[in-house]
């Protein structure tokens, strides 16, 4: 047997749910597009260009998880260096210098999990820069 439930009116007339667009923020060496945030974790589509990097940097308050999408991520990770490609994936633990570069000939497309109790863009110190950026600076990776 089949259970019909009914609604009240006043739910019929109530104003749809707001849907967010994802915006692209662009930075020297690609992009970044948060798909969806919540309380203690963000996620982001990052695309590195060919022959980019983003700062030796590491931030307090989170860590981050990446996964390859497309193309090919050199990661450094504490010291290490990986490379990846896609389906594959790395962890980066909050308090940890790391950096991600492109060393391919097509954009590197990865997913990044940022898990903390702070994932605001301005938690990040930079080591090294290839743009010239402040180290402490508030600007993403």
């Amino acid at each position: 047997m089949t259970q019909v439930t009914s609604h009240p009116a006043s739910m019929a007339t109530s104003s749809p749910v707001s849907a967010s667009i994802a915006a692209t923020e662009l930075r020297p060496w690609g992009a970044f597009t948060i798909l969806e945030e919540g309380r203690g974790y963000k996620i982001k589509r990052i695309e590195v260009k060919p022959g980019h990097r983003l700062s030796l940097q590491m931030h307090h308050h989170r860590s981050e998880h990446w996964i390859v999408l497309s193309g090919t991520a050199r990661v450094l990770c504490d010291g290490q260096e990986l490379t990846l490609y896609n389906n594959q994936s790395t962890y980066v633990p909050q308090c940890t210098q790391h950096r991600l570069e492109n060393p391919g000939v097509i954009p590197l497309v990865l997913i990044e999990v940022q898990n903390g109790d702070y994932l605001g863009e301005d938690d990040i110190v930079r080591f090294q820069d290839d743009y010239n950026r402040q180290p402490n600076s508030s600007v993403a990776s």
